[in-house]
């Protein structure tokens, strides 16, 4: 399956190197984006980039979707699904609201085309890196024929069933990750209270029991004092949206979410938007008046 023309809707931070890493395998790969800063950068990355996205989906057999929420992925599928190639596959990447996937995948389906959910975890370093994490989840037989291309840019890819499974997977690992960083500032924050150095803790968090990927690989920068945003309090708040309104609807309690979705409005409410979800650290630290 390695002949299928591939076309990549959305080169935004995660969907551009994504692409861009399938490209550097000599694949060739017609994108899409609304932004022209965005399309010019793909440009540069072996990417042809296309005027219109119908145009990038001419005769695709693989179309990656790379999108920032819920209703910007079913206007998207409601008005691409009639250019879809018969029996194309989509591969969408987003990481978005298990109903809202669901809905969109049956424009899809109604196109004749196979739908494959595939979120990610990680980041866009690790995007770079090609060492994120696939979550997939629909017909078995798209996840195999995507398989080498999802390759390109990650380093595990998991089917988790024929369903929306990869939705529900991917907004548990991100509500894990938001509790760590609860979790981090309010430790740190009592450790300095005590007397206990910043760095020497941080350095004791990652050599304990708690020292999860997560905590070493934020250990530096919160050394540095750098909040140069990965994924920013924004985006984590968008995320755990997603997960309390999916929760409700499986009448699943998740009152850490809840909670973590409060500290991120406040992050949110003081100007701390676009700084990076680990913002909680200086957050509590304020609160704890130091």
């Amino acid at each position: 399956m390695s002949d299928l023309k591939i076309s990549w809707i959305g080169l935004g931070k995660l969907g551009l190197p994504m692409a861009a890493r399938i490209a550097a395998t000599g694949r060739a790969v017609v994108g899409f984006d609304t932004d022209a800063g965005r399309a010019e950068a793909a440009a540069s990355r072996q990417i042809q980039v296309k005027a219109e996205a119908r145009e990038a989906l001419d005769g695709a057999g693989l179309v990656f979707t790379s999108l920032p929420d819920d209703a910007v992925l079913e206007s998207a599928m409601r008005v691409l699904a009639p250019s879809l190639a018969p029996g194309a596959i989509v591969v969408e990447t987003s990481t978005v609201s298990a109903a809202a996937s669901a809905r969109a995948g049956e424009f899809v389906a109604a196109a004749g085309a196979a739908y494959l959910r595939a979120p990610v975890s990680g980041n866009p370093v690790l995007a770079e890196r090609g060492e994120l994490t696939v979550l997939a989840s629909g017909p078995r037989a798209a996840f195999d024929a995507a398989l080498p291309a999802m390759a390109a840019y990650s380093r595990v890819q998991r089917y988790l069933g024929e369903a929306e499974q990869a939705r529900f997977a991917k907004l548990a690992i991100n509500l894990m990750i938001a509790v760590s960083a609860g979790m981090m500032g309010e430790a740190l924050a009592f450790a300095r209270k005590g007397g206990v150095d910043f760095g020497d803790m941080l350095d004791l968090l990652a050599d304990s029991a708690v020292g999860s990927p997560m905590v070493k690989y934020k250990a530096p920068p919160l050394k540095a004092g750098d909040y140069s945003s990965t994924f920013s309090c924004k985006q984590m708040a968008k995320d755990l949206d997603l997960l309390l309104d999916t929760a409700r609807a499986a009448s699943v309690p998740a009152p850490l979410a809840a909670q973590l979705r409060q500290t991120y409005s406040a992050l949110i409410a003081t100007g701390e938007g676009e700084t990076d979800f680990i913002a909680t650290v200086p957050f509590a630290a304020r609160l704890a008046g130091l």
